[in-house]
């Protein structure tokens, strides 16, 4: 069970329960108490370490979610890794210091680590980079300017880790998809970890024990954004962060979904695959690739099969999976011009949605000729609308048409009152939603962050 792996520059080895976070190791094991427990869910980035794979960048994640089995092979730096070996500061330190951005200092250790992985990265989306971090007394505007002055400096020598000099890890995880695909069968009542973005808090939240476990991050052929003539293939182990990139250009309204899909220490972890097959009615992942008409491939053994999305969904909590069974891939069109996402939440950006809508029609010679419209935080598993779509197809595009349609949302859902928000007004919005739609559709300003009172 050893794993391997380079922490501030220097190679450790490790041996220990597969569910021990790198939280709990930095702290209680190493001494190194700068990286802080606040929500302890990925919430708050206090704990924000960055993490470095062999050739494959940096990246800010959350330590309190992160198992140390994860590790196996990579990079770590923690805060006090960021100032050099002879105590120079970093040049993001050096600005937080110069431009007053800390006051209590419980958070600014994961906000020096966020900046410096940002910084190493040539990222200057700070107000991004920086969304995952909470600052409840200094306020972001001093710290975004040390961001911003700190980021035509170069890059410290001492910031660019190898992690190769970890030496080679055992083989505690599979290194591929069918490494996993017989370790699984033969181990039904396993528990897949990819990012550990949700199982991380089923360990610190509900304190679960988790005996029997893969790490997925090993298998590379389960990763990747690849074109296939008129289709996108997202392997499952395809990080959020990539995905951004990778439907971007495609889809950039599924894509602005996705950047407040959690903060970039979230996003650098979670995966597709994960978020899929977790089968949260509020995954904002799910309604829009319903409305694409995405393909679900999934895998067990040397069998595969595949599904329209919609059709994994058959419960809350119960998907269409068999035991040994597990989510490969995701294909959907590589074009869909009128593909639109709309997430209503508290909290513009990282917050839970309360209702998540996401619209894709086609309109032929000023008729509906194709209509799939799909909701989250509708109904115990993410839901078609399909009495809606039904009263669009074969009608005029029009606002009369949009306006006799809204009473189906009645048909389609009876949504649940909770914290987030009420079943009406859940209905409410999801009616306004697609009258958002149409509008959004004829160039008419929609987005709350440029339409004005």
């Amino acid at each position: 069970m050893a794993i391997r792996f380079l922490l501030n520059g220097e190679a450790v080895e490790w041996d220990g329960p597969p569910t021990r976070t790198l939280l709990d190791w930095l702290r209680e094991e190493r001494g190194l108490t700068g990286t802080k427990e606040g929500c302890n869910e990925g919430d708050c980035g206090a704990c924000t370490v960055m993490v470095t794979e062999e050739g494959g960048g940096a990246k800010p994640l959350n330590a309190c979610i992160l198992f140390m089995p994860q590790l196996h092979g990579r990079a770590v730096r923690t805060v006090e890794g960021i100032a050099g070996p002879g105590g120079q500061m970093h040049p993001v330190q050096e600005a937080m210091v110069a431009l007053h951005g800390s006051q209590c200092g419980f958070c600014t250790p994961g906000f020096i680590v966020s900046m410096a992985t940002a910084h190493l990265n040539g990222d200057t989306g700070h107000d991004d980079a920086l969304a995952g971090n909470l600052c409840r007394c200094t306020g972001y505007a001093p710290i975004v300017r040390a961001a911003e002055a700190a980021a035509s400096e170069p890059v410290p020598d001492w910031m660019r880790d190898a992690p190769g000099k970890a030496g080679l890890a055992p083989p505690y995880v599979p290194e591929s998809a069918d490494a996993l695909a017989e370790w699984y069968v033969e181990n039904p009542d396993g528990v897949l970890i990819a990012g550990a973005t949700d199982v991380g808090l089923w360990v610190t939240k509900s304190l679960r024990d988790l005996p029997k476990v893969a790490f997925l991050n090993g298998c590379a052929d389960l990763r990747g954004v690849t074109r296939e003539g008129e289709t996108l293939r997202i392997g499952a182990m395809t990080t959020m962060t990539e995905v951004l990139a990778g439907v971007r250009k495609a889809h950039p309204s599924y894509a602005e979904l996705i950047r407040r899909y959690g903060s970039v220490q979230v996003r650098s972890a979670a995966t597709i695959g994960g978020n899929i097959a977790n089968g949260s009615p509020i995954g904002d992942n799910p309604p829009a690739l319903i409305a694409l008409g995405a393909t679900l491939h999934l895998r067990r053994g040397a069998e595969r099969r595949e599904m329209p999305l919609e059709a994994f969904f058959l419960d809350y909590g119960k998907q269409d999976r068999q035991p040994g069974e597990f989510v490969e891939a995701v294909t959907l069109p590589a074009e869909a011009p009128s593909l639109r996402c709309y997430k209503l939440s508290k909290r513009f950006d990282q917050d839970i949605s309360a209702v998540c809508g996401c619209f894709n029609v086609t309109v032929t010679d000023g008729v509906v000729a194709e209509a799939r419209i799909a909701f989250g935080g509708m109904a115990g598993v993410p839901k078609r609308a399909a009495a809606v779509e039904a009263a669009l197809v074969g009608q005029p595009w029009s606002e009369e048409t949009v306006e006799a349609a809204l009473p189906a949302f009645g048909e389609d859902f009876t949504p649940m009152s909770d914290m987030r928000a009420s079943a009406d007004y859940r209905l409410e919005t999801a009616r306004n939603m697609l009258t958002r739609y149409y509008h959004d559709l004829a160039g008419a300003p929609v987005s709350v962050l440029k339409v004005s009172a």
